[in-house]
């Protein structure tokens, strides 16, 4: 029959003292541990909402890239249409969405405290088509038609009626149709309307088919900088000559346009690893450029109509944190957050593992040299016949105890030692009686 190996006392005592020893360096390690774990931040959700526009916009095609470019990293992203700018910061400020694609010039930062801006994405210009029958050549020349201006709650809208008004016309001047792009597009070719209103990118395509029709005329705002002085919000940007189609020269001349920023806002309590995540996602897609800017001019912290956040700040000084340019998105978070454990951690083992060795080795030998104390006294005692029988007994009694001493194997050597020493003073005493 095979017998079971055992554990010898030596090496049982090795374990005992290490125990008491090093478990004392642990128990202090989690109490540290926990106190640090109060200040973790939250795990990051793995979802969130963005608001856009009509499925037909722009805005909500950038919502379904984002999308995608999210779901790489295990985050779901919930792009919910609307019907444009207005109402997107209404949800933002009701928290029914975490982050909103608004149009520059259409927020107020003091009536959405909650609010913050992270990046100007790209310019959109205003694009004013009007018939080539006596087509107006400024805005106030609007004066008494019939214009198509965006659906209520556009961005569209929200700018066409600041411009109106900076002619002097408002609602009782002008009659104002809540169209959308497509349905502008009908009505002016049938006539219903004298001008369509649409703020949108140089590359859609619905620029692109209503800058080809003879019919309309595309109106050259021949003050655009000037209103890009009124409202700083706005941008003056040249359309050049032939860029939209160079074969057929169209437009057939430089046009001039005022143009707001397509703005990338959020709500406040967005943990900052989402922020991180669309600050990424935003600067792989509008950093390439457009027909009207360069590439690497957007996104920027300019022409935001709410305060930047702090966290997109930190990535424009800084680029994206260090974690997440090489660790898996929950993995980069799970560091992040376990920092504020780990720093006072590591404060602490330094000195511990510095600490703990000698004392596990006092403690060891704490139990061996003791004795010498004692075996010092017996020797000075020892001073006539009586008095060394005495000192004899006891030398007896010491080395039955001390042969009960359990040491770590390492430490045999030392306890040894001891014994020899006591045997040594026995013989010592026994030729001097």
């Amino acid at each position: 029959m095979k017998m079971s190996p055992k554990i010898s006392p030596g090496t049982a005592q090795s374990l005992k003292n290490y125990f008491q020893v090093y478990g004392a360096g642990i128990v202090l390690a989690a109490i540290v541990l926990f106190v640090a774990y109060q200040f973790v931040e939250p795990a990051p959700p793995y979802t969130l909402k963005i608001a856009t526009a009509s499925e037909s916009g722009a805005y909500h095609k950038f919502g379904l890239t984002y999308k995608r470019m999210l779901a790489r990293k295990g985050i779901d992203l919930e792009v919910v249409p609307t019907s444009g700018s207005v109402e997107n910061l209404e949800l933002l400020r009701e928290k029914k969405v975490d982050a909103a694609f608004v149009q520059g010039g259409v927020g107020n930062a003091h009536q959405n405290q909650e609010v913050l801006g992270l990046a100007s994405l790209y310019l959109e210009p205003l694009w004013i088509f009007t018939r080539n029958t006596d087509a107006p050549e400024r805005i106030a020349d609007l004066a008494g038609m019939t214009l198509a201006v965006g659906p209520e709650g556009s961005g569209t809208r929200t700018i066409a009626k600041q411009l109106l008004a900076d002619s002097n016309l408002d609602e009782g001047s002008v009659t104002l149709l809540p169209l959308s792009a497509t349905d502008g597009e009908e009505a002016l070719k049938s006539g219903t309307i004298d001008a369509l209103f649409i703020v949108t990118q140089a590359e859609t395509s619905i620029i692109a088919e209503l800058v080809a029709v003879p019919d309309f005329k595309l109106m050259n705002i021949k003050r655009a900088e000037a209103y890009s002085r009124l409202h700083p919000y706005l941008t003056h940007v040249i359309i050049p000559e032939g860029v939209v189609d160079m074969v057929r020269n169209v437009p057939e001349s430089d046009i001039h346009l005022i143009a707001p920023s397509a703005t990338l806002v959020i709500h406040e309590s967005l943990h900052p690893a989402l922020i991180d995540q669309l600050m990424q996602v935003a600067d792989t897609v509008h950093t390439t450029g457009s027909l009207l800017t360069g590439y690497g001019v957007f996104p920027n912290p300019a022409n935001l109509d709410y305060p930047l956040s702090s966290e997109a700040e930190r990535y424009y000084e800084n680029g994206p944190p260090f974690l997440q340019k090489y660790l898996p998105f929950w993995a980069a978070t799970l560091v992040d957050r376990l920092k504020v454990m780990l720093l006072p951690l590591l404060a602490l083992i330094i000195p511990l593992a510095k600490v703990l060795p000698p004392v596990y080795t006092w403690r060891v030998r704490s139990r061996i040299y003791r004795w010498y104390e004692e075996l010092h006294g017996l020797e000075a005692a020892a001073k006539d016949d009586e008095s060394r029988q005495v000192s004899l007994d006891e030398l007896d009694r010491m080395e039955n105890e001390v042969r009960k001493v359990e040491v770590p194997l390492s430490y045999d050597q030392e306890l040894y030692s001891l014994r020899l020493h006591i045997d040594l003073l026995r013989k010592q005493l026994r030729e001097k009686r």
